[in-house]
């Protein structure tokens, strides 16, 4: 396959961790290249770096910054896939930039009336959730939403060979008159959709406990959402360590603590790899501005396997219907 092109400048910990994990990735089999500007990006002669001049940075409006800064690594990353010199683009950089680059360079698919970010959510001990749109749109109209709702679909099935995936539009209350305007006109076509399993209005509460894979929400909610979740996860595990002191961490004993590692190690976002830019002509996936080596690597990995198992076509099939 074609290269998976890496945006070196983009994230907290840009270029070194970037470079550490696309080296990771071409230990184990991905082809991976980079982009970013050669004055800051060093001492990676053994990996392919296309020059850019220019970087978005995190606090920039993503769509001036694109249409200015043409020279960019995120800009130029998504030209590479447009043109057919890669098969899929990974940053970690500033999260509505990759998403306006990636659409106005890539475009959409056909049929697309909108792009959503289809964030994993991962679940301890249980299949992962999707949740879509987490940022992408914040102001939705309901065919929108139903749209999202078929890629999120086939984006689980695809990516979690999950059958029928559960999808649950994100309401205030389980009963279909519940929510605003948007979410009841969502609701009732969604509930005529033959070609997904539409499990009814899922609550907040649902979002990691319910019986549900795909989660169905306005781009506003559903960040909402999302860095609600980020921020309770790191308020418990830093409560959980500072209470474990040395000594309380003797008296609980290492079985204890053995069965807490595995789930911390699920929790990590840098397992997940990154976000999944649903919608436009081409793979791109939008990695966490923290994220590590080992998230560089793992969104290398999941670049490569959703370009294996087509996942544009699959989606282009979704919304075709």
């Amino acid at each position: 396959m074609k290269p998976i092109v890496v945006d070196a400048m983009g994230g907290d910990n840009a270029p070194s961790v970037v470079i550490e994990g696309v080296r990771q990735a071409l230990a184990s089999g991905i082809p991976v290249e980079l982009v970013g500007d050669p004055s800051l990006v060093t001492d990676c002669d053994d990996i392919a770096l296309h020059a850019s001049s220019e970087v978005i940075e995190m606090a920039e409006e993503p769509s001036r910054a694109v249409r200015t800064k043409k020279d960019s690594s995120i800009v130029r990353a998504a030209e590479r896939v447009r043109d057919g010199h890669a098969s899929a683009m990974v940053s970690a950089g500033n999260t509505g930039a990759v998403a306006a680059a990636a659409l106005l360079r890539m475009k959409r698919i056909k049929g697309v009336s909108r792009p959503a970010i289809a964030t994993t959510l991962p679940v301890p001990g249980r299949p992962p959730k999707i949740l879509l749109d987490s940022g992408a749109m914040v102001d939705c109209q309901p065919d929108w939403l139903h749209q999202f709702a078929r890629m999120g679909s086939v984006f689980t099935q695809v990516r979690y060979e999950i059958e029928a995936p559960r999808v649950g539009l994100v309401s205030i209350g389980e009963e279909a008159e519940k929510g605003n305007q948007l979410v009841k006109d969502t609701h009732r076509l969604l509930a005529d959709d033959q070609t997904i399993n539409f499990i009814g209005n899922v609550e907040g509460r649902d979002v990691l406990s319910g019986e549900v894979d795909v989660l169905v929400a306005d781009g506003f909610t559903g960040n909402v959402i999302l860095k609600t979740l980020e921020g309770t996860v790191q308020f418990l595990v830093g409560e959980i360590v500072s209470a474990l002191s040395a000594q309380d961490a003797a008296a609980v004993g290492p079985e204890a603590l053995g069965h807490l590692a595995p789930i911390a190690s699920e929790l990590n976002p840098d397992a997940v790899g990154g976000a999944m830019l649903l919608g436009v002509n081409g793979v791109a996936i939008i990695s966490h501005g923290s994220a590590g080596a080992t998230a560089i690597l793992n969104a290398c990995r999941v670049a490569k396997d959703m370009v294996e198992r087509d996942l544009v076509a699959e989606l282009s099939g979704a919304v075709a219907v």
